[in-house]
C-alpha cells in the first residue's frame, strides 16, 4: 500500500428493466451492450452486490474469474473496484482473470467464500461481436437459487446509483496478495491472485486415481488421447491435469491457449462445431478424445474412428461404473440426477433419480462434489472406467447397450428466433397438448404408429428445500416410451432458442447400429407438425443437432 487512500465514488445511474437473471443468477447479453450502454455492466454488479445482506457483505471473501472472452478483463477490473467500494474485504482471483467454472465452485466452497463472480456467457460465440455475461454463485458453490436472482432482479429495476474505486487497479498476473487503503474504510482491502488450476487439481486428487490413469496414458499399452480446449478457459487445466500431472504427451492438447474470440470459432462442444477434434478422431490414431466449451461445464465423448458418445448415454455409463472410481468406492451413492430433458437411460439403473429443469442451480443444493456442472471431472471419469475396464470407449458403450438397452436421443435446437415468436408457439402448443382431445391421440408416420399416453408441462418440487418451478418444458410421452419434450431455452439472450428432444428406446441389440436421427425421424415429424415451427418461423431445419 502507497501514497493516498483511494476514494470511494457514488455514481448516478438511472436503471434497466432488462437484467432479469437467468439460466442460475446470470445475465447474458450481445458484449456491444455492455461495452456501449452507459453503466450497463455497474448496474448489474452493483444489484448483485447489493442482494448479499449488508451484513454478510461487510469483510466478506468473494471469487472472481473469468473464461477468458473479449471484455473479460475490462468487466474484472470494474468487478474489482466496485467490491471494494461495497465493503468486500477480501478477493480471490485467477492468475491473468482466468478460472472454469468448475474452478470457481470450488475455492468458493474451499475457502468458505460468500459467493463468486464469474465473467462467462457459456458457449456462446465471443469477441466484439460475440456475447458476454456475469453470473453470481452463492455461497455454496453453485448458481444464484431463484430467490436470489429474483433480487437482484428487483433492485436493478429501481437502481439510482452504485460505489466504485475508479483509481484502483490490481495487476492481475502477479501471484500473491495486494492490498490498497480506501478512504473511510477501517481495514484494507485484499486482493489475492491465485494459481488457477492449484486449488481444483487437489480436489480432484482427493477422487480419482492418478496412479491407475496415468499408467493408463502413460503404460506400455498407452491410450492415445486427444483434448480440444476450444480455446476457452480449460487450456491451463488441460495442460496442467492431463498432461503434466498425468503424463499424456504435449501434444495430447490442442487449442489450449485462452483467446477472446476462441479462435473465430463456437466454443460449443458438439459434433456441429468442435470439428477438428472429430476429424482427428476419425483417424484413427486416438482412441480417446473430448472437447470443452468456453468455461470448462460442459464436454463432448468421442472414442477411435470418431465414436460419437451421446451426452446421455455417457451420463447413464458414468453412473454404471463409478465403483471404477476410489471416492465412490468409499462414500457410495445416494442417487442420481438428470435433466428432464436428459434421455432416461440413466433411469434404467433402478436407482433412485431426479429429474430436474434444465439448470445446475436445481442440483446444486444435492451435490456432493462441486456445485456445478464439471466437464473435466467427467473426462477423468472416464479415463477411470476405461483404465479399469480395458475396453474401448466403443466396447464400453457397447456393452452398456446390451445390459440396459439403447435409447436414440437427439436434440435439434432452433436458435436466434424472435422472443414473441417462440413464446405463441410454446402457448399455442400447450394448449394442444394438454386439451382433453390430445390424449390417446395416435399418430401414424410410415410404418410407425405412435398413441399418446401422458402429455404435460412439467414442473419440479425441491426435494430439499420444497420450492416449487412451474412450465420447465411440455413433454408427450407415448406408449412406448418414446418421447417428445418442447423447451425455451433459460440461457437465450436476447433472441430465443427453442429446442425439441427426441427419444426412443430399443432393447433389441441386433438394432442398435442404426442412425440416430433415421430411427427418431418418425418422432421428430410428429413434433414439426404439431408445433408448426417451420410455418411460423419460415426456417427449413434447426440450426443445431446433437
Amino acid at each position: 500500500m502507497e501514497g493516498s487512500p483511494i476514494p470511494v465514488l457514488t455514481v448516478q445511474t438511472a436503471p434497466y428493466e432488462d437484467q432479469r437473471p437467468t439460466g442460475g443468477g446470470g445475465l447474458r447479453r450481445p458484449t456491444g451492450l455492455f461495452e456501449g450502454q452507459r453503466n450497463y455492466l455497474p448496474n448489474f454488479v452493483q444489484s448483485l452486490l447489493s442482494s448479499i445482506d449488508l451484513r454478510d457483505r461487510q469483510g466478506c471473501t468473494m471469487v472472481v474469474g473469468s473464461d477468458g472472452r473479449y471484455f473479460s478483463r475490462t468487466a474484472t477490473e470494474i468487478v474489482v473496484q466496485m467490491a471494494a467500494a461495497n465493503g468486500i474485504g477480501r478477493l480471490v482471483i485467477g492468475q491473468n482473470g482466468i478460472l472454469s467454472t468448475p474452478a470457481v465452485s470450488c475455492i468458493i466452497r474451499k475457502i468458505k467464500a460468500a459467493g463468486g463472480i464469474i465473467l462467462t456467457a457459456s458457449h456462446s460465440p465471443g469477441g466484439p461481436g460475440g456475447e458476454f455475461g456475469v453470473k453470481f454463485n452463492v455461497s455454496n458453490g453453485g448458481p444464484a437459487p431463484d430467490a436470489v436472482s429474483d433480487k437482484i432482479y428487483q433492485i436493478s429495476k429501481t437502481l439510482e446509483e452504485y460505489a466504485i474505486c475508479p483509481d484502483l487497479r490490481v495487476d492481475l498476473s502477479r501471484l500473491g496478495r495486494q492490498e490498497f487503503d480506501l478512504e473511510n474504510k477501517f481495514k484494507p482491502f485484499r486482493v489475492e491472485i491465485v494459481d488457477s488450476v492449484d486449488i481444483y487439481l487437489n480436489l480432484l486428487r482427493t477422487i480419482f486415481d492418478f496412479n491407475m490413469i496415468r499408467s493408463l496414458l502413460t503404460g506400455p499399452n498407452q491410450l492415445k488421447i486427444r483434448i480440444d480446449a476450444m480455446n476457452g478457459v480449460m487450456g491451463p487445466y488441460v495442460r496442467r491435469v492431463l498432461c503434466d500431472e498425468l503424463g499424456a504427451p504435449a501434444n495430447s492438447a490442442i487449442n489450449c491457449i485462452p483467446l477472446e474470440d476462441f479462435g473465430g470459432q463456437l466454443p460449443d462442444p458438439n459434433l456441429t462445431y468442435a470439428t477438428t477434434l472429430l476429424e482427428a478422431m476419425k483417424g484413427g490414431e486416438y482412441g480417446f478424445g473430448a472437447a470443452f466449451d468456453a468455461d470448462g461445464d460442459r464436454y463432448m465423448i468421442l472414442g477411435q474412428n470418431g465414436f460419437f458418445v451421446n451426452p446421455s448415454d455417457s451420463l447413464a455409463i458414468i453412473a454404471a461404473n463409478l465403483s471404477c472410481i476410489p471416492y465412490f468406492r468409499q462414500m457410495g451413492v445416494r442417487g442420481f440426477g438428470r435433466s428432464m430433458p436428459t434421455s432416461t437411460a440413466l433411469d434404467r439403473r433402478m436407482i433412485h433419480v431426479y429429474a430436474h429443469p434444465s439448470s445446475w442451480k436445481f442440483m446444486s443444493s444435492g451435490s456432493d462434489h462441486l456445485r456445478e456442472k464439471d466437464g473435466l471431472w467427467a473426462v477423468l471419469v472416464w479415463l477411470s472406467i476405461i483404465a479399469a475396464r480395458k475396453q474401448s470407449v466403443e466396447q464400453i458403450v457397447r456393452d452398456h447397450w446390451t445390459k440396459f438397452g439403447r435409447h436414440y436421443y437427439c436434440r435439434f435446437d432452433y436458435e436466434a428466433l424472435e422472443p414473441r415468436t417462440a413464446y405463441f408457439i410454446m402457448r399455442d402448443l400447450e394448449a394442444l397438448i394438454i386439451g382433453k382431445s390430445f390424449s390417446n391421440q395416435q399418430f401414424a408416420v410410415g410404418n410407425n404408429v405412435y398413441r399418446v399416453e401422458k402429455t404435460d408441462s412439467f414442473e419440479y418440487v425441491d426435494p430439499v428445500d420444497g420450492t416449487v418451478t412451474k412450465r420447465q418444458g411440455l413433454r408427450i410421452i407415448f406408449s412406448d416410451a418414446s418421447r417428445l419434450i418442447f423447451r425455451l431455452s433459460a440461457s437465450s439472450s436476447v433472441r430465443a432458442t427453442l429446442r425439441i428432444y427426441a427419444e426412443s428406446y430399443e432393447k433389441d441389440p441386433s438394432k442398435h447400429d442404426k442412425e440416430s436421427q433415421a430411427v427418431l425421424s418418425p418422432l421428430i415429424a410428429i413434433a414439426l407438425k404439431i408445433s408448426q415451427i417451420h410455418e411460423r418461423t419460415g426456417r427449413k431445419g434447426p440450426t443445431v443437432i446433437t
